[in-house]
This record gives C-alpha cells, structure tokens and sequence, in this order.
C-alpha cells in the first residue's frame, strides 16, 4: 500500500471521531512511521521482532495540571506493522482505525487494560 493511501486512512480514522473527542484532542501530533527502532522496542522491554502498531507519548490529560504546558503530545502509527497483520484495505482500515482509537485513549488517560 502507498504512503498517500495509509496517509489517507489515518486522516480517515481522526476524522470519524466523535467531536467531544476532537474536541479535547489539543496539543497531540499524529506521525506515520514505517517501523519502530530496535531502539525503542528494546526501551519498551519488547523483542526486535514485536508488531508495534502504534505508541502514544506524552502526558495525559489526567496527569494534567491547570498550568500544564509542553511540546505537543505524539502519537505514531506504525505502517508496516498493521500492513503484516492485514491481507485487504478493508482490514488495514480497520486496524489503522482501532490503533489510532487506541493511543487516543492513552491521551485521555485510559491504561492499555481499559482499553480492552
């Protein structure tokens, strides 16, 4: 799948949230990259061999405080990770769309077990 494609369906994902959420969604970058680093796998206690499909950094808005400023909060989607575990558009559409509702929730302070 092309970059402008997956671009696209990322955008999608964004856009087809509910505006209460786009709405308090301030001060957060969304990237694409193809692949996490060995790097950052092997911070995250993860094999080299993991499917990473996304990761949110930042601090959440319930970590918050009334005063809270800092650089934009991130949340990375990993390409090529979802294309290994989808076979159709549809698939990778689907899980482009689970993985962005997913780090959101990280940015809203919902923990990894929540979000199950």
């Amino acid at each position: 799948m092309d970059e402008k494609k997956f671009e696209k369906m990322v955008e999608e994902a964004l856009e087809s949230l509910p505006q209460g959420f786009k709405d308090k969604l301030n001060n957060v970058a969304v990237t694409i990259e193809d692949s996490p680093s060995n790097s950052l796998l092997n911070q995250m206690g993860l094999p080299s061999w993991a499917l990473l499909f996304g990761l949110y950094q930042g601090v959440p808005q319930t970590k918050r405080g009334i005063y809270y400023s800092a650089p934009p909060d991130k949340i990375t989607i990993f390409k090529h990770s979802i294309l290994r575990v989808s076979r159709t558009p549809e698939q990778v559409r689907a899980q482009v769309r689970a993985t962005v509702i997913h780090e959101i929730g990280h940015h809203f302070g919902l923990s990894d077990k929540e979000l199950k």
